[in-house]
C-alpha cells in the first residue's frame, strides 16, 4: 500500500537521486574520520590507533538498529520514517561537532548512526517496490554513481577542513546535504505502508545483543590484556546467534525469517559479503593512517592519495551491468574478489623510502573492482527473494554489510596492533601496515571461493531490459 499524489514517472526520476544522497551521507560519515582521527586524537589526547571507537560506534549503532527499519517503514510509512532519519542524522551531525571529548563523540556518533540506520535501508526499501525487478538493477547503478563520491570525498574532505580549518567542521558538511534531502523526500518519496505489521521485538533485541557482543569482543582484543574475558565476550554473541536462531524456529512472525537463507543466492550474497568486505573496509582506513602515521605526510596528502578511487569507481558503476550481462555473478564475483585481493597485496610493497605515487595506480584501479563488488554482491542477494521476503531481506542484507565493515575495522587495527608488538617489523611501523596489507589481502583472495556455490545462471532475472 502506498500513498502519494506525485505521478509515478517523477517519482522513478528523483527517487534514485533521493536514496544517492542518503547513502553519500552515510558513506561520507562512515569516512570522513579516516583522515581525521590523527589529528582528532591529538586534540582529544588520545592515540590515533585507540581512535577506532569513534568509527566503530557508529558501524555497530548502523547494525543493532538497522532491524527495525523494514517494521518501521511498514508501519508508519517509508515517508516519514525516511525524513526523520534525515534529521536525526543531521542532528547528530551537529552534535559531532560539538563534542569536545571522546566520550562526546562517541555518543553524538550513536545518535548518528540510529539516524543512518533507518536512511539508507528505508530509501532502498522504497527503490526496491517502486522499481520491477528488470529495471531494479539499472536503477540502484544509477542511485549509487553519485553516492561512490563519498566514500573518497570524506577523506579528501576531512583532510583540508582538519589542515585548514578544524576537525568540528568535518560533521557540518551533512547538514546541508541533509536539508537537500528532506526537501526531495517531502515531494518526492512514496509512502509505502503494510496492513499486516507485526514487530518481533523478542527477536530484535536478541539478534542486537548478539552483534552487540560480537562488535565489543573485536574491540577488546585489540586491547587485550588478557585474552578470557575476550573468549567469554566472544562465546556469548554466538550464544545468542543460537538462541536467535531457536527463537526463529518456533514461527511466529521473526524479524529475520529463517526461510530467507533457503534462498541460496541470497545465502551467498550474504556470506560474501561479509567475508569480502572483511577485507575490503579495512583499507580506507588503514592507508591513511600508514600515510600520516609512518610517512609523516598531511591529512590533505593521504586524502589526495585514495583520491582517484572515486572517479575510477563511477567508471566501474558505468560497466557491470555491461560486465555481468556477459560474464554472468558468478564468474564476475569470483574473479573480481580474487583481483580486489591482489590489489591489497600489491599496498604491502612500497618501502618507507618509496614515493607516496606509487599507491595512486593501485588505488585507482582498486576503485574500479570495488564498485563491480558491491553492485553485484547486493543485486545478486536480492534476485530470488519473493514480495513478502523484500523488507527482511533488505533489512538484514544492510545490517550485514554495517557488521562485515565494523568488523573489518576492527580486524585490520588488530592484526596491525600485532604486528607492531613483533620482531617481525625491525622496529619499522611502517613494516607492520606492509605485513597488515599483506594479510588482509591474502583473506580477501581465499573468500573469493565463497562466490563457487554460485550457479552459472544465477541473477538472469536481474538483467535490465534493453533500450
Amino acid at each position: 500500500m502506498t500513498e502519494t499524489s506525485t505521478p509515478q514517472t517523477s517519482i522513478k526520476k528523483i527517487l534514485p537521486l533521493i536514496l544517492a544522497t542518503a547513502i553519500f551521507m552515510q558513506m561520507l560519515d562512515s569516512t570522513i574520520l579516516n583522515t581525521s582521527l590523527p589529528s582528532i586524537a591529538k586534540d582529544l589526547h588520545e592515540s590515533p590507533l585507540n581512535m577506532q571507537n569513534a568509527i566503530i560506534s557508529y558501524v555497530l549503532t548502523l547494525a543493532v538498529f538497522m532491524p527495525a527499519s523494514g517494521f518501521l517503514a511498514d508501519r508508519f510509512g517509508t515517508k516519514k520514517v525516511f525524513i526523520f532519519s534525515l534529521v536525526l542524522f543531521s542532528l547528530g551531525s551537529l552534535f559531532c561537532s560539538l563534542s569536545q571529548n571522546l566520550t562526546h563523540l562517541v555518543i553524538s556518533r550513536v545518535i548518528q548512526g540510529v539516524g543512518g540506520s533507518l536512511m539508507t535501508p528505508v530509501g532502498k526499501l522504497a527503490l526496491i517496490k517502486t522499481f520491477d525487478k528488470s529495471e531494479l538493477l539499472k536503477a540502484m547503478n544509477f542511485a549509487i554513481i553519485p553516492a561512490l563520491i563519498g566514500p573518497v570525498l570524506g577523506p579528501l574532505v576531512g583532510g583540508y577542513m582538519v589542515d585548514y580549518l578544524s576537525w568540528h567542521w568535518i560533521f557540518l558538511i551533512n547538514i546541508p546535504i541533509g536539508i537537500l534531502g528532506i526537501l526531495l523526500g517531502l515531494k518526492f518519496m512514496p509512502n509505502y505502508k503494510s496492513d499486516d505489521v507485526d514487530f518481533d521485538l523478542k527477536g530484535f533485541l536478541i539478534f542486537a545483543a548478539a552483534s552487540l557482543l560480537l562488535s565489543v569482543s573485536l574491540e577488546l582484543f585489540g586491547d587485550m590484556q588478557n585474552i578470557t574475558p575476550v573468549l567469554l565476550v566472544f562465546i556469548m554473541g554466538f550464544l545468542f546467534l543460537y538462541y536467535y536462531y531457536k527463537h526463529a524456529k518456533r514461527g511466529g512472525n521473526p524479524i529475520f525469517p529463517l526461510n530467507l537463507f533457503q534462498v541460496r543466492t541470497f545465502r551467498v550474497g550474504i556470506v560474501g559479503n561479509l567475508a569480502t568486505r572483511l577485507g575490503i573496509s579495512s583499507v580506507p582506513l588503514l592507508l591513511p593512517l600508514m600515510i600520516q602515521i609512518a610517512y609523516k605526510q598531511s591529512a590533505v596528502t593521504s586524502g589526495w592519495i585514495i583520491a582517484p578511487m572515486a572517479l575510477t569507481a563511477i567508471f566501474g558503476k558505468s560497466s557491470v551491468i555491461k560486465i555481468l550481462d556477459k560474464y554472468g555473478y558468478r564468474q564476475t564475483l569470483m574473479i573480481n574478489t580474487f583481483i580486489i585481493g591482489t590489489l591489497i597485496c600489491l599496498l604491502a610493497i612500497p618501502d618507507i623510502h618509496t614515493s607516496l605515487y606509487w599507491f595512486i595506480p593501485i588505488i585507482a584501479i582498486l576503485g574500479f573492482f570495488n564498485s563491480i563488488q558491491f553492485t553485484s554482491m547486493n543485486t545478486i542477494s536480492i534476485a530470488d527473494l519473493r514480495n513478502f521476503q523484500t523488507s527482511s531481506g533488505n533489512s538484514l542484507i544492510s545490517v550485514n554489510q554495517q557488521l562485515a565493515i565494523g568488523f573489518g575495522i576492527a580486524f585490520g587495527l588488530i592484526v596491525l596492533k600485532l604486528f607492531e608488538n613483533t620482531d617481525l617489523i625491525n622496529g619499522e611501523i611502517h613494516n607492520a601496515f606492509r605485513l597488515t596489507f599483506l594479510t588482509v589481502g591474502i583473506l580477501t583472495i581465499l573468500s573469493g571461493f565463497v562466490f563457487r556455490r554460485l550457479h552459472i545462471s544465477d541473477g538472469k532475472n536481474m538483467k535490465s531490459k534493453e533500450d
